[in-house]
């Protein structure tokens, strides 16, 4: 067995950070799971967030309140923005700005207090819908803020964002995660899941999914609305 290590993991309530928190557990991480209430309209998946940090024993599920919506700016925190139901081209209005940075650099603060040197997000470039705070090269420049910014970096003890879904397709994500054991029914994708987490079936963070179960293979557990 090799030494628990600590570590920070960004747990939204979706897909993709279900899968992350699983693989952070089966590398023997023990994992403070982070949250953010930051105003976004679909609530539910703070609901499914917990859920999903009881069902993979994270260590410990912190929920942060944020205003992000006081800003606006963002379909997913501005109810006066409609979330778009047709494929967008560009960076959609879905985007919240700065949200990577913002949820990155408090994640780095509580990872200074756990003395965590890992950092985990479940960021995509493949299927990442044209957000800029997805790509690699924000990762690697935040990591290189990182250990800039901190006591831990200066003093020698870098911390590492972990990203083991760059590369993946939300098929191949999937896959992972049913190797893991993910119950992937406990996940809330949708960008307007109503207050029960029953997803609207037509937003582009659902097409993703459905056809990522579809292209895996994979019998899609997700509860959608009556009619989707």
């Amino acid at each position: 067995m090799t030494e628990q290590r600590n570590a920070v993991v960004l747990v939204s309530g979706g897909l993709d950070s279900g899968t992350v928190l699983s693989m952070a557990r089966a590398q023997n991480f023990e994992c403070y799971a982070l949250s953010f209430n930051y105003g976004q309209r679909h609530t539910a998946e703070l609901v499914a967030a917990n859920r999903i940090c009881e069902e993979m024993g994270a260590k410990e599920h912190k929920v942060v309140t944020l205003n992000l919506d006081s800003i606006g700016g963002s379909a997913l925190t501005d109810i006066d923005i409609a979330v778009p139901e047709q494929e967008t081209q560009g960076i959609p209005v879905t985007y919240v700005p700065a949200r990577n940075t913002v949820f990155l650099s408090i994640a780095l603060g509580w990872a200074e207090v756990l003395n965590a040197h890992d950092i985990f997000i479940g960021v995509n470039a493949v299927d990442y819908s044209g957000y800029p705070d997805c790509r690699p090269e924000f990762i690697s420049a935040f990591e290189t803020l990182a250990n800039l910014a901190t006591r831990e970096g200066v003093e020698g003890r870098p911390v590492r964002i972990q990203t083991p879904l760059i590369d993946l397709s939300k098929a191949e994500i999937i896959q992972r995660g049913v190797e893991l054991g993910v119950d992937y029914s406990l996940t809330v994708s949708c960008y307007q899941a109503d207050a029960e987490g029953r997803a609207c079936g037509v937003c582009e963070s659902c097409r993703l999914r459905r056809q990522g179960f579809e292209q895996a293979g994979v019998a899609d557990p997700t509860r959608y609305k009556v009619g989707q």
